[in-house]
C-alpha cells in the first residue's frame, strides 16, 4: 500500500500537470481528504462572502459581453474546452479517483462524459431554435426566440465532482451565459483543475472570452447561500439532497429566479418472470454496487417476481460475497471507498433499522483488508425485506440494495412508485406488453425509465432528471438547453392595418395632420 506522503505527492503532480496554481492548494484553511486513504492531500482557501459576491459581479459583467458573441462562435470556445479535456483525460480522471474514490474506469468515464457534453453543445450552438407560429391577425407573424439568461449558478455534489458541472456549463456557455460554480467542499481539487482547463481554453479562444466567464467558489453552505440569494444569478442548478433542494428552491423562488434541481433518487428495478436473469444480474450488480452506491441513480430497491425470486437472490448473494473491494489506485477492485466516516455511519444506521424491521442483511460491514485504517471501505449490503417500510422508503447514499417480492405487475409498479423520490427506474422483461405498460402513463412515475437495463448509467443525449422529491429539473441533452435561456415571444405586423386579437375593436380617428403625414 502506498504511504501517505506518496499520495499527496501524486496529487500535487497531477495538479501541476493540469495547470492549477500551487498557491490555491497550499496553506488554505480547508483540508482536503482523499477517501482512498483518509489522509489530507491539500489545503484549499475558502471564499469569503465578499469574494463570492465579487465573483458573481465579475460573471455578470462577463455575461453582458458574452451574450453579444454569436452562438456558433461561443460553440468554438466549448470545442476548445473539449479538446483540453481530451488532452487532460488521464490526469483529471485520476484526480477524480483520488478525490471522490471512484474506480479508475469510472473516473475516466466521468471525464469522457464532459467531453461528450462539449461535443453536444458545439452542435447545439448552431441550433438554438425558436418557433414560427400562425397568427389569427391578417398580415401578422408570431415567432419565439431564446435569449441568454445571465449568470448560471452551479452547485454540485461530491459523487460526480466534474461531470455535473459540465452538463450545466457546456450548455450555459453556448447559450450565452456566464457560470459561477460552487463544488462540494469534499471535492474542491477537481473543480480547481477544471477551472484551469477553462482558462487555458479561453486563452486559446482569444479576447472574445471575457474575464469572469467561469468562476469557482470554494466553501461550505455559507458560500452557497450567497450564490443562491443573489438576484444577479437568474438560474441556479443544484445537485444534492432533497433537504438541500428544499432550501435552494424556496430561496431562489423567493426572488423569482429559476431552479434546476437534481435531488434524491430511491431507484428501483422490477424483475419479471420472463426476464433474462443473466442480463439482469449484471445490470443489477453495477447499478447497486458501482461507485460504492454513491450515485443518485444507484439501484436501491429490487422488486422481484415470486417465481424467480429464489434463483435471482441466490445469484446476487454469491456476487455480493465475492465482489472485489480495495483502493482503486492499487488494484482492479470494483468497489472503492465511501466518501467519509459520516457516510459509513449513515449506512450502519440504515442497516440497523432494516434489521429492526425484520430485514435479512448480508454484508454491510466495514472492510479493512489491505486498505488504510483511516478510510471507510465496506462490503455492499443485500437486504431482504418483507415489505416496503422503514429504511426502504428513504435514500441512504451507500451500497444497500433492498430486495422485495411481488405477485402481480400492478403490485410491482405500485411498489416502484411508492416512495417520495422519482429519478430512475427499470424493468427486466421479454414481454412487450409488460415493457410498454411500465413506460406508459400508468407505469413508472420517474423521470428515467429503462427496459432491460439498470437504473444507473444515463447518456448525455437524453435529458437527465426526475420527478417528485427529485426536484423536477432536467440537464444534459434533448431540450434541456432551454433552462439556461429566457423565452421571448414576438408578434410582427408587416401590414398597414392594426387588427387586434380575439376580435377586439378599438377604433380611433387619427388627426388630419397624422393622416396626411402617413400618406406623404
Amino acid at each position: 500500500m502506498a504511504d501517505a506522503s506518496r499520495l499527496t505527492e501524486t496529487v500535487q503532480e497531477v495538479l501541476r500537470s493540469l495547470g492549477v496554481d500551487p498557491r490555491l492548494t497550499e496553506g488554505g484553511n480547508r483540508p482536503v481528504r482523499s477517501p482512498l486513504t483518509g489522509e489530507i492531500v491539500a489545503h484549499v482557501h475558502d471564499s469569503t462572502a465578499q469574494e463570492a459576491r465579487a465573483a458573481i459581479g465579475s460573471a455578470h459583467e462577463a455575461f453582458l459581453q458574452w451574450r453579444k458573441v454569436p452562438a456558433p462562435r461561443r460553440g468554438e470556445f466549448v470545442r476548445l474546452l473539449g479538446e483540453e479535456l481530451r488532452a487532460a483525460k488521464d490526469d483529471l480522471g485520476r484526480l477524480v479517483t483520488i478525490e471522490a474514490g471512484k474506480i479508475v474506469s469510472e473516473g475516466l468515464g466521468e471525464v469522457q462524459e464532459m467531453i461528450d457534453i462539449c461535443d453536444l453543445a458545439v452542435g447545439l450552438s448552431r441550433q438554438l431554435y425558436g418557433l414560427t407560429m400562425g397568427s389569427e391577425r391578417a398580415d401578422h407573424r408570431l415567432q419565439e426566440q431564446w435569449h441568454p439568461a445571465g449568470v448560471v449558478g452551479v452547485i454540485s455534489a461530491f459523487n460526480f465532482p466534474v461531470a455535473v458541472w459540465s452538463w450545466n456549463a457546456a450548455l450555459a456557455f453556448v447559450c450565452g451565459d456566464a457560470v459561477v460554480w460552487k463544488p462540494s467542499e469534499k471535492t474542491p481539487l477537481t473543480a480547481l483543475a477544471v477551472q484551469a482547463l477553462v482558462e487555458r481554453a479561453a486563452r486559446k479562444f482569444g479576447p472574445d472570452a471575457p474575464q469572469g466567464l467561469s468562476r469557482v467558489l470554494i466553501g461550505a453552505r455559507e458560500v452557497g447561500e450567497v450564490l443562491v440569494e443573489d438576484a444577479r444569478v437568474p438560474v441556479v442548478s443544484a445537485t444534492g439532497s432533497t433537504a438541500m433542494g428544499r432550501i435552494v428552491g424556496q430561496k431562489v423562488a423567493a426572488r423569482f429566479g429559476r431552479s434546476i434541481l437534481e435531488l434524491g433518487g430511491n431507484n428501483a428495478s422490477i424483475v419479471t418472470p420472463s426476464a433474462d436473469l443473466d442480463l439482469a444480474l449484471r445490470a443489477i450488480a453495477f447499478g447497486a454496487i458501482g461507485t460504492a452506491g454513491q450515485r443518485c441513480t444507484t439501484l436501491r430497491r429490487l422488486i422481484v417476481h415470486e417465481s424467480v425470486y429464489d434463483t435471482l437472490v441466490a445469484s446476487l448473494k454469491r456476487v455480493y460475497a465475492s465482489v472485489s473491494i480495495g483502493n482503486p489506485l492499487e488494484s482492479d477492485a470494483l468497489v472503492g471507498p465511501l466518501i467519509d466516516e459520516a457516510a459509513f455511519q449513515g449506512m450502519q444506521k440504515a442497516l440497523a433499522e432494516a434489521r429492526a424491521a425484520g430485514g435479512k442483511v448480508q454484508g454491510g460491514e466495514r472492510f479493512t483488508e489491505g486498505v488504510s485504517a483511516n478510510a471507510f471501505y465496506v462490503r455492499p449490503a443485500l437486504v431482504e425485506m418483507a415489505g416496503q417500510t422503514g429504511p426502504v422508503v428513504h435514500e441512504t447514499f451507500a451500497p444497500i440494495l433492498y430486495v422485495l417480492k411481488y405477485s402481480t405487475l400492478e403490485e410491482a409498479i405500485a411498489l416502484q412508485n411508492g416512495v417520495p423520490q422519482g429519478l430512475s427506474s427499470s424493468i427486466f422483461t421479454t414481454d412487450m406488453r409488460e415493457a410498454d405498460r411500465f413506460l406508459s402513463a400508468t407505469g413508472s412515475d420517474c423521470g428515467i425509465a429503462n427496459v432491460n437495463m439498470g437504473s444507473s448509467g444515463a447518456e448525455i443525449g437524453g435529458a437527465f432528471g426526475g420527478e417528485k422529491e427529485t426536484g423536477g429539473g432536467r440537464e444534459s441533452g434533448s431540450d434541456a438547453w432551454k433552462a439556461y435561456m429566457r423565452r421571448q415571444t414576438n408578434a410582427i405586423n408587416y401590414g398597414t392595418a392594426m387588427p387586434l386579437a380575439q376580435g377586439v375593436k378599438f377604433d380611433i380617428d387619427a388627426p388630419a395632420e397624422d393622416k396626411g403625414s402617413a400618406n406623404a
